[in-house]
């Protein structure tokens, strides 16, 4: 039976970890765990060095292997499908067009791409600038590769020749055993020479010891001369190749690592590559060889700006190095009226040791009732808070700037795509409490709107005396929320909570409503629009809240004669889009929307206020409403709810803690479900064709589970099918036909006469039990799940 999922929080972040326990190094017997371990403790000196670079992945799925039986790996370059939405990316053009890289920029992205045993990391030389441009690289690499006959100890004294060479031209070298074979030399750069240039100084200086010590050393990249001497690789500068990142954990059967190292262990004779243990030990102690090689994140965010101007031609200041000393305790910021081509405002905030600035082409709003546009431009250094003056025409930003506003702020959220806080300035600003959302884009040029919100905030308008504050926000977006997602628990689990309460899992489909302009709409989970497809909600203005605006979460449930709910009956109504067949279904099939949450108000961001506030205000919103609109009650006993729920024959319960807030798109502790019967979210990924009385139509279903990149066969579903359910899956499922197997894992029996489909469509099934070989025991059809996507299932 696969082992359950563990959720943990890194740096804010909510990461899925799974099979921990699985060895990745037979040979030592390292797991996944200590794999995502190492590059936690790593993170601090490795990130820098990843920084705004594209990290291309090399995964072992199944571990390593060993020298008898090695593992099989593959390069993963674009971006997974199913990778977490706040990891960085970037699109790099390749001949088939462009794929979306992922940017290692914090601990999160680092621990989940060691989750899906990304065990080698390897970037280029160069990294983006914040307009998502290539950068000139900022660093020379030397890859000191032995051939036969060839060791350490030679590659060393090899590298010390260079290091004599480098130094003479200004570019002191700092040495990373591979963790491989050899050594790799790494140099700063200047950032003005393009990749073709250091390629082409690094070739010469291969050349150069190549040509005084051609008994030892080669430039030559044939490997029929390399015999005895080291190859001094000079190609990885190229701007389109990559070099695994110092680090990085290799793929050997050791767990080595691409170790930075000092000069002075190279002198060891006795020098050996380091295992991930030695490396990590060697961090937390504070050894760093790359401490004076790495550029701070302020002086490398000011390049975009110092590349814009000329020191000696503009009176801006255009500092040498980062100035990363607050002022105060509080972050200041300074708005300044810029008569430029097309006279505009600048609005600045210090953030990380630099000034995060966007264009207001029409200045900060004056009232909440008007949103302006903001242009993320490039960041610019701290001196520029008390900056006013002429910029000298021909040069870049030439007009007058003056001051218009500075002070300080109060920031309540730093996001890279939401910033909130209240600015007290000295001037014509006075007080304003201001949001900047992201729009569109990421970086430099990327669209922001800017809000000037209600200040003071108001309380929880529940009159419970709560300390939580609303934030208003714009009018709420019909498709942006995801709902806030549960997780697996027991009975013991949801009696530690504090201060819970039980709500009914009523076997239907998640729906967040959206009411807005008189009109309510609907979106699944995924954010499709379904609002066609249950008229009897959105009808004619339907259901009538009486509120401006109002953004609720709860399950559309389908009930059947005896006014329970059943979730084959749903079936009926989820998947029509022809109005003529809803229209039946409406009289057939009636269903209620079931709600539990209430996320917005007149213009209100509940998220923050606790569940209980936001329950209350629910209740008084529902009693205004038409329709089939459901609050249903909640029960302060647990056994109660599970009696209550058994009885219905339902899935089970939802246990919540009273004073929870509300997390979008997040899988919460704080929301716990007990079922009675196990359920699993599946992927179809194969068709048995069916025999007898179903020749013609489906036999059985072949099913997998997303696991660690792969899709993992978990047994086939046979049961649970009628005949107008057999013609509903055969219609859509055969369009997805394919000659390849999507699944890992299938016995041969199975896949004998399996018609293959491409992996989209989920449904769920019960079961009995796992097996010892992780496939479902007496698996029984549910139903499809239109609301989830394949990259969404995980095992329950």
């Amino acid at each position: 039976m696969p082992k359950a999922a563990q959720v943990v929080e890194v740096d804010g972040r909510r990461l899925r970890l799974t099979n921990l326990d699985k060895v990745l190094y037979p040979d030592t017997g390292t797991t996944k765990g200590e794999v995502i371990s190492y590059y936690a403790r790593v993170a601090a000196r490795m990130l820098p060095l990843l920084a705004d670079r594209p990290v291309t992945r090399k995964r072992w799925v199944e571990g390593v292997g060993t020298e008898d039986a090695p593992g099989e790996a593959f390069f993963a370059k674009q971006l997974e499908p199913g990778a977490p939405e706040w990891v960085r990316r970037l699109p790099i053009e390749h001949s088939g067009g462009a794929k979306e890289y992922p940017i290692a920029q914090d601990l999160p992205t680092l621990v989940w791409m060691a989750q899906v045993a990304g065990i080698e990391l390897h970037v280029p030389q160069w990294r983006f600038a914040t307009d998502g441009e290539r950068r000139n690289p900022d660093r020379l690499v030397l890859d000191l590769d032995p051939g036969p006959g060839a060791d350490l100890a030679l590659c060393a004294h090899v590298a010390r020749l260079a290091k004599a060479i480098l130094g003479d031209i200004g570019l002191d070298p700092v040495p990373v055993t591979s963790g491989s074979k050899g050594i790799h030399l790494y140099s700063r750069l200047d950032g003005t020479q393009t990749s073709d240039q250091a390629s082409a100084i690094a070739r010469e200086l291969a050349r150069a010891i190549e040509t005084d010590h051609p008994d030892i050393a080669t430039s030559t990249m044939a490997k029929s001369v390399r015999e005895g001497k080291v190859f001094i690789d000079w190609s990885q500068n190229n701007g389109s190749k990559t070099t695994i990142s110092p680090y990085s954990l290799r793929g050997r059967f050791q767990p080595t690592v691409a170790a930075p190292r000092t000069w002075d262990e190279l002198d060891d004779p006795e020098l050996q590559h380091l295992d991930f243990e030695e490396v990590a030990q060697r961090a937390e102690d504070g050894l760093d060889p790359f401490a004076d090689f790495v550029t701070s994140s302020a002086d490398a965010a000011l390049e975009s700006y110092r590349a814009k101007r000329d020191a000696s031609k503009t009176p801006e200041p255009v500092p040498e190095r980062a100035s990363v000393t607050a002022a105060g305790p509080l972050p200041r910021f300074v708005i300044q009226e810029h008569h430029a081509r097309r006279t505009h405002f600048d609005l600045r905030i210090e953030h990380d040791g630099v000034l995060v600035s966007w264009a207001v082409p029409k200045g900060v709003p004056e009232s909440p009732a008007r949103n302006r546009l903001a242009v993320m431009t490039e960041p610019h250094p701290l001196e520029y808070l008390t900056f006013h003056g002429e910029i000298p025409r021909g040069e870049y930003g030439a007009g007058t700037m003056t001051i218009w506003d500075s002070g300080t702020v109060e920031l309540e959220k730093w996001r890279d795509d939401e910033v909130i806080g209240t600015f007290t300035g000295t001037g014509p600003l006075g007080r304003a409490r201001l949001a900047l959302i992201r729009t569109e884009g990421s970086g430099e040029k990327s669209s922001w709107l800017l809000h000037r919100m209600k200040d003071p905030t108001p309380a929880s308008p529940s009159g419970s005396g709560s300390t939580r504050r609303t934030r208003e926000t714009s009018a709420p977006s019909p498709s942006g929320l995801r709902p806030m997602l549960a997780e697996n628990g027991t009975p013991g689990l949801a009696r530690t909570m504090r201060e819970p309460w039980s709500e009914i899992k009523w076997d239907g489909i998640r729906a967040v409503g959206t009411w807005q302009d008189g009109r309510f709409r609907l979106h699944a989970r995924s954010g499709t629009d379904i609002t066609d497809r249950y008229p009897e909600l959105t009808a004619d203005g339907a259901p009538h809240f009486a509120a401006d605006d109002a953004v609720v979460d709860g399950e559309i449930v389908a009930m059947d004669s005896s006014g329970r709910p059943s979730f084959g009956l749903l079936q009926r109504r989820m998947h029509l889009t022809k109005a003529r067949e809803i229209e039946r279904e409406v009289v057939r099939t009636p269903i209620a929307y079931h709600l539990f949450d209430l996320v917005h108000l007149d213009g209100h961001d509940l998220t923050d206020v606790p569940l209980r506030d936001r329950r209350a205000l629910l209740e008084t919103l529902a009693e205004s409403a038409d329709g089939p609109i459901v609050v249903p009650p909640v029960f302060d006993d647990l056994d109660a709810a599970m009696e209550t729920s058994r009885a219905l024959d339902l899935e089970g319960i939802v246990v919540k803690a009273s004073g929870s807030r509300y997390r979008p798109g997040i899988r919460s502790s704080d929301w716990v479900k007990i079922k009675h019967t196990r359920t699993q979210e599946v992927v179809i990924a194969g068709i048995r064709p069916g025999k007898g009385g179903r020749s013609g139509t489906v036999g059985s279903l072949l099913l997998g589970v997303p696991d660690d990149g792969a899709l993992r066969y978990v047994g086939r579903v046979g049961s649970g099918f009628d005949e107008r359910t057999l013609r509903d899956l055969l219609e859509r499922l055969t369009p997805l036909r394919t000659d390849e197997n999507p699944l890992e894992g299938v016995p041969s029996a199975d896949a004998r006469d399996a018609l293959w489909v491409r992996p989209e469509l989920v449904g769920e099934v019960e079961f009995a039990e796992w097996t010892t070989e992780g496939s479902l025991r007496h698996a029984r059809w549910r139903g499809l799940r239109p609301d989830k996507t394949a990259a969404e299932i995980t095992v329950e």
